[in-house]
C-alpha cells in the first residue's frame, strides 16, 4: 500500500517528483506514476509536485484511550538471585520520564526467593515492586517470562515500559510487545515524554548515519529498550517508601515446551563495559604489532583496551573489545581514543564517559565534537613520550590537562 494519493487524471508526468525523491521510490510504470517499496514516506515528493497532485494517505487506524494507561514500567533482569546493573539505569530514566508526566514508577521482578533484590530496588526509589515469585521463574525461559510479563501488563496498564537491552532483554522484549500489537524500538539512546504521555523514542538509523526519532502515537503501552552504560542510574533514596505487590499466574500457565536439566556457564571474557579507564584505538593503527605499544600504555595506567570495528574486521582484536553500535557501549571515568575519527556508530558508544580524550592528527575529526580534550598530532610520536613519562614517574595527565586543548 502506498504512504500517498496520485491525482492521475491531471499528472503531466513532468518527473520532478523522480528527480526529488532521494530514495528512487518513483518510477514512471505503464504512463502513470508509481512508487514502490522503497518509499520512505518522507514527504519530499508532495513538496516537488508543482500541481500538488501528491498526498499523504490519511491514516484510518484507531488510538487507544490513553487515559487507560498509567505509570513508567521497568523490567528487572536478574540472573541467579543477581539484579543486572541495567535495572538501575532504567530507573534513573524512568524515574525522570515519570516526573514529568506526575505519574509514577512502578518496576517488576521476576524469579524465585526474591526478597533480597526488592530491598535494594526499592533504595533506588521506586514507588511499586510487582513480584513474581515462582519457581518456574528460576531461570529464564522467555515463554515462562513472557506470560508472567504479560499479565502483569494486563494487571497495571502502564503507559511506558523499559527493558534493558540486553540478551534477555532482547528476547524478551519483542515478545511482549507482539502480545500487545505496539511499537518496540529497540536500542534508544535518549529518552523523553510529552505531556500527552507519547514517548519520544531516538536511536541511529541507517547505520547510524541519521538519529531517528520515533513515537508510538495510536497505541499502548510504548516499549522501548536501553543499552547498559548509557544512562545516569537512580540514586539511592534516604528513606524508601515504595510497595511491594506480590503477584502470580497460574503454574500450569508457565509451563513450557523446556525443561532445564543443568546450566554450564559460558567462560568468562574480560570486558570493557565495566572499566574505569579505557584506550581506544582505530584506523590510526596501522600495523598489528604497534598494539603492543597500546597495550603498554594501557597496563601503565590500569585502563582496558577497546577498538573499532575496523580492527575487528583484520582480525587485530576481538568483538569483545568493540566499542559503538555492533559493540559495548562504555561509559568509564577517563577514554583516550588513539587514531579515531569519531564516527556515529563508535560515538554512540561512548560519548557518556565522564572524561574523553582525544589523539587524532586530523584537526577536523568528528571525535573532538565529543572530547573534552583533544590533541592534534600522530599517536606514533605522542604515545612512546607518554610511555616514556609515565615510567618517569611524572604525573603526566596533570600536564596533559593544562597543555591540551580544551574542547
Amino acid at each position: 500500500m502506498s504512504n500517498y494519493d496520485i491525482g492521475y487524471v491531471n499528472c503531466s508526468l513532468c518527473e520532478k517528483c523522480i528527480d526529488a525523491c532521494p530514495f528512487d521510490a518513483i518510477a514512471v510504470v505503464d504512463g502513470k506514476i508509481k512508487m514502490n517499496s522503497a518509499c520512505k514516506a518522507c514527504g519530499i515528493c508532495v513538496d516537488s509536485c508543482p500541481e500538488g497532485l501528491i498526498t499523504p494517505v490519511k491514516d484510518q487506524r484507531a488510538s487507544v484511550d490513553k487515559s487507560q494507561y498509567t505509570d513508567v514500567l521497568v523490567f528487572a533482569e536478574q540472573i541467579e538471585g543477581e539484579v543486572h546493573p541495567v535495572t538501575y539505569e532504567l530507573m534513573g530514566k524512568g524515574r525522570e520520564l515519570a516526573n514529568k508526566i506526575d505519574q509514577e514508577l512502578h518496576v517488576i521482578l521476576l524469579g524465585h526467593n526474591l526478597m533480597d533484590q526488592t530491598d535494594e530496588i526499592l533504595a533506588h526509589g521506586a514507588d511499586k515492586i510487582y513480584v513474581y515469585n515462582q519457581k518456574a521463574l528460576h531461570h529464564f525461559d522467555v515463554q515462562a517470562y513472557a506470560r508472567a510479563f504479560e499479565d502483569c501488563v494486563e494487571k497495571t496498564k502502564p503507559t511506558i515500559i523499559l527493558i534493558g537491552a540486553t540478551p534477555v532483554g532482547r528476547s524478551l522484549a519483542p515478545r511482549i510487545s507482539t502480545r500487545f500489537k505496539t511499537g518496540l524500538t529497540a536500542d534508544c539512546t535518549i529518552l523523553d515524554v510529552r505531556e500527552n504521555t507519547d514517548l519520544v523514542q531516538t536511536r541511529p538509523a541507517f547505520g547510524g548515519n541519521i538519529m531517528a526519532r520515533i513515537l508510538t502515537t495510536r497505541t499502548r503501552p510504548q516499549m522501548a529498550t536501553m543499552r547498559y552504560k548509557v544512562m545516569e542510574p537512580a540514586a539511592k533514596v534516604d528513606n524508601p517508601t515504595g510497595e511491594i505487590i506480590n503477584f502470580s499466574v497460574p503454574e500450569a500457565e508457565l509451563e513450557t515446551r523446556s525443561n532445564f536439566i543443568s546450566i554450564t556457564k559460558k567462560p568468562e571474557v574480560e570486558s570493557i563495559e565495566d572499566a574505569d579507564k579505557i584506550i581506544a584505538v582505530g584506523r590510526g593503527i596501522r600495523e598489528e604489532k604497534d598494539l603492543e605499544m597500546i597495550k603498554e600504555l594501557a597496563d601503565l595506567i590500569g585502563a582496558k583496551i577497546g577498538t573499532t570495528r575496523p580492527l575487528i574486521e583484520k582480525g587485530w582484536t576481538g568483538h569483545h573489545q568493540q566499542i559503538g553500535l555492533s559493540g559495548r557501549s562504555v561509559r568509564p571515568e577517563l577514554i583516550i581514543t588513539l587514531g579515531i575519527s569519531g564516527a556515529v556508530q563508535f560515538v554512540a558508544g561512548m560519548k557518556s564517559s565522564e572524561h574523553i580524550f582525544a589523539v587524532n592528527s586530523d584537526p577536523e575529526a568528528s571525535i573532538f565534537n565529543v572530547a573534552h580534550y583533544g590533541m592534534v598530532g600522530d599517536l606514533y610520536n605522542i604515545v612512546p613520550k607518554l610511555i616514556e613519562k609515565i615510567k618517569n614517574g611524572e604525573n603526566v595527565f596533570k600536564k596533559i590537562e593544562k597543555e591540551a586543548v580544551a574542547i
